[in-house]
């Protein structure tokens, strides 16, 4: 491939609209009114009825002021009968009198509360239920919609966005989203409306008075303007850090094989520990934010009480005001502002929401340049199939109905200064055959890309039937078009539904269910798979796990292949569609795409050219540009290019020499393969006995082993282990504890205060009442100076703790993760999306409860307790009462939380399958796209989201119920209090000031009581969240957990030699125990030894290496290295000296030097840059890697996309290479790599081999046939061993295979 540098002073094009949204953009945060863009005529009827509801309810609240008003009024009434009565100045009766009105009116007063009580529920029920109800709906549209508008971007969005991200984005996103626009706003409105209805109440009592302190709004409204910016913008921050952390989450586990094998779990861990770490210090700064915010916040409000006091002294002496006026404004804006200091986490989810929304609608609202889901474009009814790269300025007018690639120009976006085509020109004739060869990176994968159209050429047109592609509707171009892809991706269902989904938007989807059934096993037959699937556990309806992870490279192409025939394209596109087939399967494969291909427009990439010969057209390129084009004999004729890539492909005779690409050896016909393989297929279904014996009832993946069962832990347990995690934060967490409780006592000092002040403004003197006036005015000032304070440093020291717990937990998590044995990847259960939902989104809930959230539960703690301590000593029987109350209240909040638990614990499993889907969907976005499956996927995610909805709806309605009983509670209570202790007032048995510390104490503790419990969403997602870490870091490998263990090679300096034994090895997958892959293995490599693995595809060979590697323990028998038993080595120090490449190279985002030195076995700050070159050198990428325009620094894309499958191939091979490994091991190494590529990749792992162990597994036999052994491998057991010439003498197995590809080769 050609790659060309920009000049200095040509501008870079981003080749991204201006409004795309990138990683790095930091959206501006949506308003309040833009989080509810999805709710639909009926939410907004619902959310204003729970609006109005909620100020209903909120309003109720200063109704306690005024009844406190016209109970100190009445108070003051009682108490100046008394001292007449004292004084001789009135009766006994007229004291009788006066007690009897005071009972009847604080009867009254206690009937107001009960009715008010009744009010509340009702009001609290009907707006707690609306809103949380529309929160579901509103969310599960919002997730619906973004995972729609990420699936129509075009495949330039999914270059730097990767499915991590958008697992992490449509879970704790979406989350966050849920939570502002949930039940909280409307209890904020209740704050508010408490807040609201006390200074009417207040203005309505006393003008002067609630005119003064009305003072403090100004200072309220900008603290909480400047709080909500910084808070959105941290909060924002602190989202794009996780979603980029979920990235490299979904990258590591999606490829843990090769993380496992290069004992990258470190470097890996080391980079998610960056990106959480960054999210960890805009939490840092947003708990920073909160303290301050918090703290003026408290100070305002409680400095103006001192305000009320002193001022309403002034107005009491000039006669403006009576007590009870004054006692009655001051207790409606304290009740007001009180609601306005438990608004802070209601703020705090709405103004988390619009950060997290921001990102979400911007990529909900962006439209891509290729819009997958547009409706535009022409829909012709027939199509010839006819294909045309064509000049821009240039077309045939004659013939529109042909289609041609003529000049075209192309780089990818994310490189735009790289020229991946160059001035291309082709014509694809309708009907026939073409194919593209030419070495990796080379372009060809690009004109499949172009086709597709995942993208757009720079200059030039493409054209079908004379249509510029443009102009065609996307989904309908797609349609007709099969694409097979050099890495095939199966989703995680059944085989059937993988088949089917070849069907979508075809006049086949309509088809009847029987109908279906027919054409995928015919499809399947077409394509070589039917006699493995029949095979399979449930056949057809087998689950093949994530990406098909339970079937082999083979198996896998094989189905893709018949999922791209199923629905008869007009055009089928087959990306080295052959390239994971062992001979004999290719062959049948060959023979029925050879059919397939008949009538309708292949275009075939290939590097095994035999695959391509009777193409009616090669195109042969370089650089980025056509070099030659003919048929297979004109270009063998020429002798050029296309000859030297035949020449490299060939076997060597049974009598050894030079390689050749004709076979003179008895060559067998194409009809006698075919036999040959039919009676293979024979022999092999005598096996289906001890396949199917016992089957019936096996499912498709067993249970976890039982430490990974889910325990039922105690909430205590769970709170011990978190404090645990975070030991060097518990100084701030005990500090936050403490400044929690020191808050939670400011409320039973106010009551305290409060009654002094009263019994201050019943004194007849003015100058004493002034006196008493400014002393309490002043003591109000100081309890604001302290409370603030104390405020500011319980929210700074708890949110700090909690951003070191969320980010410990993620890396925790993360180690978890990666430090579990295979098998544990293996369960669908722990899909890379469900496991990177897991790590970033549980962390987050935990943080919901561990830190501002903890703060108001420890501080209502301390309130009611101090209020029952206060009420028992100052009035004891007042206090009795109080405590009696306490279990009434506390037990329905704990109810209500119960219930909700409940329900979280019941949707946990589906919101994970949900997540899993999403992920899946967007990893695989080619194959999405190009099978047209953005509907299907989302109506999968929508079906997924339907079940947690229903239930959380109807679980909802019983929680909220519950809850609004609490929240009347705390009225009752009151009211029960109110009324005992006016009884004992008119008796005589208590004082003013007894009265009022029981009556405030009771009230402070009855609503502190009350809140607590608002939280309970919030602790039921906190204490799933935390059940599940704990779960997940309790669980143990049998495996993985020796890897860091004490060595068990002899001395510290000894080495693997390389001596590697299989003794009887028996061996079936942990998912699958009932289908033996491997059926007593036995073979011996010596040191320096170079052994071969071929056979049929799904035969075992590529589970040897597993076992060689140790991802898994064999059932019986054993392998030994150097002598010893693999079991006891240490793991980690053995697979240091092994190197493995794999058959689908895995690459990581990040620069290409940073692959590479993945592969290092020493520190990277150790390892040369002439160690690197020379790794890259030998594995023939070194030129390539010094043309781009960065270099070594050029990054890779997300696992690899910015280059070409054979360029990720030898990146992987130069990774493997710088480990100088003892054992190196080729799992289809080079089934990626072009001819000239191949033969010098191949000379150079034979150099690299010298002096080490090397297993290679081969599809081509000409990259084994010099082996010092080879074993072939059939139905799990090794049917003959030997060197090339040694089996091709046996005349068997090997020596059929030999012949197959001799005769492919035949021209």
């Amino acid at each position: 491939m050609k790659w060309r540098k920009n000049q200095k002073d040509e501008p870079k094009e981003s080749g991204k609209d201006a409004d795309t949204p990138t990683k790095d953009a930091l959206a501006p945060p949506v308003s309040f009114v833009q989080l509810f863009r999805y709710s639909t005529p009926f939410d907004v009827f619902l959310n204003t009825i729970g609006l109005i509801t909620a100020l209903a309810a909120g309003a109720a609240q200063p109704i306690l002021a005024l009844l406190f008003g016209a109970l100190s009024q009445n108070f003051v009434s009682f108490a100046t009968t008394v001292k007449l009565v004292q004084d001789g100045q009135a009766t006994s009766d007229d004291l009788s009198a006066a007690a009897r009105e005071f009972r009847r009116s604080a009867n009254r007063n206690a009937l107001y509360f009960v009715v008010a009580g009744i009010v509340v529920l009702f009001c609290t029920f009907i707006y707690m239920y609306a809103w949380a109800y529309t929160s579901e709906v509103n969310s599960k549209r919002i997730r619906e919609h973004y995972l729609q508008a990420v699936l129509r971007q075009d495949v330039e969005y999914f270059d730097e966005v990767g499915a991590g991200e958008v697992a992490t984005r449509i879970q704790s996103d979406t989350h966050l989203v849920q939570e502002g626009i949930s039940e909280k706003v409307a209890m904020a409105a209740q704050f508010t409306g408490s807040f609201i209805a006390g200074f009417v109440l207040a203005y309505t009592q006393s003008w002067r008075l609630a005119l003064a302190m009305t003072s403090i709004l100004p200072c309220i409204a900008i603290t909480g303007a400047l709080m909500g910016k910084f808070m959105t913008r941290y909060t924002q921050m602190s989202t794009d850090g996780v979603a980029s952390a979920g990235t490299i989450t979904e990258e590591a586990i999606s490829t843990i094989r090769t993380a496992k094998a290069f004992g990258i779990q470190s470097h890996l861990g080391a980079l998610f520990d960056d990106k959480v770490t960054k999210a960890g210090y805009s939490d840092m700064k947003l708990a920073i934010t909160q303290g301050l915010a918090l703290a003026s916040f408290f100070f305002v409000n409680y400095a103006a009480y001192g305000l009320a006091f002193s001022f309403g002294t002034t107005l009491i002496n000039r006669g403006l005001a009576t007590a009870g006026d004054v006692i009655t404004v001051f207790m409606s804006i304290f009740i007001g502002s009180f609601s306005l200091s438990v608004v802070a986490p209601q703020l705090v989810a709405i103004t988390s929401a619009r950060g997290a929304a921001a990102k979400l609608f911007a990529t909900i609202d962006h439209t891509p340049s290729i819009d997958s889901s547009s409706p535009s474009g022409a829909k012709p009814s027939a199509i010839q199939g006819e294909i045309k790269l064509e000049d821009i300025t240039f077309s045939y007018p004659s013939r529109p109905d042909v289609t041609v690639l003529e000049d075209i120009t192309f780089s990818y976006p994310s490189r735009p200064d790289v020229t991946v085509l160059e001035n291309v020109s082709m014509t694809f004739t309708a009907g026939k055959s073409y194919a593209l060869v030419g070495p990796s990176g080379s372009g060809k994968s690009t004109i499949v890309s172009l086709l597709e159209r995942f993208y757009d050429p720079k200059n030039g047109t493409v054209t079908l039937d004379g249509a510029d592609l443009k102009s065609l509707n996307i989904k309908w171009l797609r349609r007709k078009i099969g694409l097979v892809s050099q890495e095939p991706v199966l989703f995680g269902t059944t085989v059937r539904d993988n088949v089917a989904f070849g069907l979508a938007g075809s006049p086949y989807e309509s088809a009847t269910e029987d109908e279906k059934s027919e054409m995928i096993k015919q499809a399947c037959i077409k394509a070589n798979a039917h006699e493995f699937i029949s095979r399979l556990p449930k056949g057809y309806d087998t689950l093949v796990g994530e990406r098909g992870f339970m079937l082999s490279g083979g198996q896998k192409q094989r189905v893709a292949i018949a999922r791209a025939i199923i629905a008869d394209p007009r055009i089928l596109l087959l990306d080295e569609a052959t390239s994971a087939l062992d001979t004999q399967s290719e062959e049948l494969v060959q023979d029925a795409l050879s059919k397939a291909t008949q009538g309708r427009t292949t275009i075939t990439i290939a590097h095994r050219l035999s695959t391509i010969k009777n193409s009616d057209k090669i195109f042969v390129m370089s650089a980025g540009k056509v070099v030659e084009e003919g048929s297979h004999e004109e270009l063998m004729n020429l002798k050029e290019v296309y000859f030297r890539l035949v020449e490299a492909q060939g076997l060597k005779k049974q009598t050894g020499g030079a390689p050749t690409p004709l076979g003179t050896s008895t060559p067998v016909t194409r009809r006698e393969s075919m036999e040959m393989e039919k009676e293979k297929e024979k022999d092999s279904a005598d096996l289906e006995d001890v396949y199917e014996k016992g089957l019936p009832q096996l499912a498709d993946a067993v249970p976890a082993k039982p430490n990974a069962k889910e325990k039922n832990y105690s909430s205590s347990y769970l709170f011990m282990r978190m404090a645990s995690l975070v030991r060097d934060e518990w100084a701030n967490y005990m500090l936050g504890a403490m400044f929690s409780i020191a808050v939670g006592l400011v409320y039973p000092a106010f009551g305290i205060l409060y009654s002094v002040s009263i019994d201050g403004f019943a004194q007849p003197d003015p100058h004493v009442r002034r006196l008493k006036g400014d002393r309490n005015a002043l003591w109000f000032f100081v309890i604001a100076i302290l409370s603030s304070a104390m405020m500011g440093a319980q929210s700074y020291f708890l949110s700090s703790g909690a951003a070191t717990l969320t980010t410990r937990l993620r890396q925790l998590s993360f180690r978890a993760v990666m430090r579990q044995d295979v098998q544990f990847f293996d369960s669908e259960r722990n899909s890379s999306g469900i496991l990177t939902s897991r790590i970033n989104g549980d962390p987050g809930k935990v943080k919901g409860l561990a830190g501002i959230t903890l703060g108001t539960i420890i501080q209502g703690l301390a309130t009611i307790t101090a209020g029952v301590v206060a009420g028992l000593v100052i009035v004891w029987k007042v206090g009795l009462v109080g405590m009696a109350c306490v279990p009434l209240l506390v037990s329905a909040g704990w109810i209500s939380l119960y219930v909700v638990i409940l329900k979280d614990a019941r949707n946990k499993e589906a919101h994970a399958q949900s997540a899993q889907i999403a992920c899946e969907s967007t990893a695989a976005i080619r194959t999405v796209a190009a099978l047209t499956r953005e509907e299907g996927c989302l109506e999968e995610y929508k079906s997924s989201l339907g079940t947690p909805l229903k239930k959380a709806i109807k679980s909802g309605a019983i929680s909220k119920l519950i809850y609004s009983i609490s929240q009347a509670s705390t009225f009752w209570v009151i009211a029960l209090i109110f009324w005992y202790g006016s009884l004992l007032f008119s008796r005589l048995e208590i004082t003013v000031f007894q009265l009022f510390v029981g009556l405030m104490s009771t009230t402070f503790g009855a609503l502190q009581a009350g809140g607590m419990f608002q939280l309970s969403p919030d602790m039921s997602a906190a204490r799933m969240a935390a059940a599940d870490i704990v779960t997940l870091l309790d669980s143990s490998s049998s495996i993985e957990s020796g890897v860091e263990g004490p060595s068990q090679l002899p001395g510290p300096e000894y080495h693997v030699k390389g001596t590697i034994e299989a003794r009887n090895v028996q061996f079936a997958y942990p998912t699958r125990p009932n289908l033996p892959v491997l059926k007593g293995i036995n073979f011996t490599v010596e040191p320096g030894q170079y052994v071969a693995f071929v056979g049929a595809s799904g035969s075992g060979k590529s589970t040897i290496v597993q076992l060689i590697q140790r991802f898994y323990d064999v059932n019986s028998g054993s392998i030994y290295i150097d002598g010893r038993a693999l079991i006891d080595l240490d793991l980690s120090k053995y697979r240091q000296s092994v190197a493995l490449v794999s058959q689908e190279p895995t690459l990581y985002s990040g620069s290409l030097k940073f692959n590479i030195l993945l592969g290092a076995t020493k520190p990277h700050s150790e390892v040369t840059q002439e160690e690197i070159e020379a790794a890259c050198r030998k594995a023939n990428i070194l030129e390539f890697v010094q043309g781009l325009p960065d270099g070594f620094d050029t990054t890779v894309g997300n696992k690899g996309s910015q280059l070409s499958g054979g360029q990720k191939q030898r990146i992987a091979i130069a990774r493997a290479l710088i480990r100088n490994p003892k054992v190196l091991l080729l799992d289809e190494a080079t089934s990626a790599l072009d001819s000239a590529s191949e033969q010098v990749v191949q000379a150079a792992l034979d150099e690299a081999a010298k002096g080490r162990t090397t297993i290679a597994i081969a599809h081509r036999l000409s990259t084994i046939q010099d082996a010092d052994k080879i074993y072939f491998i059939k139905d799990g057991r090794i049917s003959e061993s030997g060197t090339h010439n040694e089996l091709l003498s046996l005349r068997g197995d090997y020596y059929n295979y030999v012949q197959l590809q001799t005769l492919q080769q035949d021209t």
